[in-house]
């Protein structure tokens, strides 16, 4: 009997005050998890903590405990607040140092814009032990510490952060999705979904509601990591369906 394929997991922290207060919109979470999905990495849980150094501490040691990694987004920059990096070291009981090829990046990307003052070094201090994660958009570089990846909150530089981390670390096969639309409010064929998940062993099937058209209907999201038990699973679910005299349409509605 074939060993069940391992499922990697990983957790993501959103730092910041500003997501909580609701001034600045996350993007952070949808690309990190379609990301990681790439790699054949599941984000299996996401925490959202303001600029509180116990609040950071806490969740990087209750995250990092139970995944394989993690990834916080948010205060790596300049500023008073953004502390991060010492939550991170105080978490990993590690101090804070400079990294000096950080330093170098900065010194060399500001040596036109102004040069390398005090809250721009700050960009430089990592936890002791900590490799940098290559950041093309605005110098400041990402930090890497064994399994815990401390990113950028700006979006368009954590997607150049995660670009560069591309096929670094170590997964299991990518999670593959299939989507089946139909009219039909879901609560009508909630036994038959849970039917045909239980029968097809390795799949797990996401019901999403929609209204429109002043009809109710769902969008049904089959996932596995084995293309063929995908198949199948997608087609066992449109001929229940279909049993029930509804037609489906094929990547959803």
């Amino acid at each position: 009997m074939t060993e069940p394929q391992r499922i990697w997991t990983a957790a993501l922290i959103v730092v910041g005050d500003e997501i909580l207060s609701g001034r600045t919109q996350d993007k952070n979470i949808a690309q990190v998890a379609t990301w990681l999905g790439v790699q054949g990495i599941r984000l299996r849980e996401v925490r959202v903590v303001p600029d509180v150094e116990e609040a950071i501490v806490e969740a990087v040691n209750a995250l990092r405990a139970r995944n394989d990694y993690l990834f916080t987004t948010g205060g790596i920059g300049p500023t008073h607040d953004d502390i991060t990096v010492d939550s991170v070291a105080k978490a990993l009981g590690v101090p804070v140092v400079i990294h000096p090829a950080a330093r170098a990046i900065l010194e060399h990307y500001y040596a036109t814009r102004g040069g390398l003052n005090e809250g721009r070094l700050r960009m430089a201090r990592v936890p002791q032990g900590a490799d940098l994660i290559e950041n093309r958009m605005s110098g400041a570089p990402g930090i890497r510490i064994g399994p815990v990846f401390l990113m950028a909150g700006v979006p368009h530089i954590t997607a150049g952060m995660l670009d560069a981390l591309t096929g670094q670390l170590e997964g299991g096969l990518p999670l593959k999705s299939l989507t089946i639309g139909c009219w039909v409010p879901e609560s009508e064929i909630a036994e038959l979904l849970y039917q045909t998940e239980k029968a097809h062993e390795g799949c797990q099937i996401g019901s999403y509601p929609f209204f429109r058209e002043g009809k109710v209907g769902a969008n049904f999201v089959i996932r596995s990591t084995d293309d063929a038990a995908l198949v199948e699973c997608g087609k066992a679910l449109e001929a229940g369906l279909a049993a029930t005299g509804r037609e489906t349409v094929a990547g959803g509605i």
